[in-house]
């Protein structure tokens, strides 16, 4: 008998990309996340952006830490930063590296960053973009 393994359990923030001139996933976008407030900076673990690659489907659900010792996915990063905050929401940014997904020249946004809002009580918070050469979208999706 086969034990089915379950997947990683889903980042509460996640993100998805669709290019707007296939009509398709836009995979292999790198992205990174920060959490922009509070600022933490005598904290690099709490400071350090999170990467990931969009997949074939154009979705990143799990974040991994510049290095070893800032890998912490955004619900440690939240609870490791509970100490340090003062109000109910938490400001954070996306970061889309556009230019490398199509090309040097050839969109005229070199990157797409994407700043929002979070509570503290780490609902899920999914942030697609539709994303073209000259354009772009963003929504808070489900």
């Amino acid at each position: 008998m086969v034990t089915p393994v379950s997947p990683p359990p889903r980042a509460f923030i996640t993100c998805h990309a669709l290019d707007t001139t296939t009509g398709r996933p836009a995979a292999g976008i790198k992205v990174e996340l920060v959490l922009d407030e509070p600022s933490i900076a005598s904290n690099q673990s709490l400071s350090a952006p999170m990467h990931a690659t969009t997949n074939n489907d154009g979705r990143i659900a799990v974040w991994v830490g510049s290095s070893p010792t800032t890998a912490l996915s955004p619900d440690e990063l939240v609870s490791q930063a509970a100490p340090h905050l003062s109000g109910e929401r938490l400001r954070w940014k996306l970061l889309f590296h556009t230019e490398e997904y199509y090309g040097p020249g050839k969109t005229f946004f070199p990157h797409v960053e994407i700043p929002f809002y979070t509570d503290f009580a780490k609902s899920h918070f999914h942030v697609p973009l539709l994303l073209g050469p000259w354009s772009y979208t963003t929504y808070r999706g489900s």
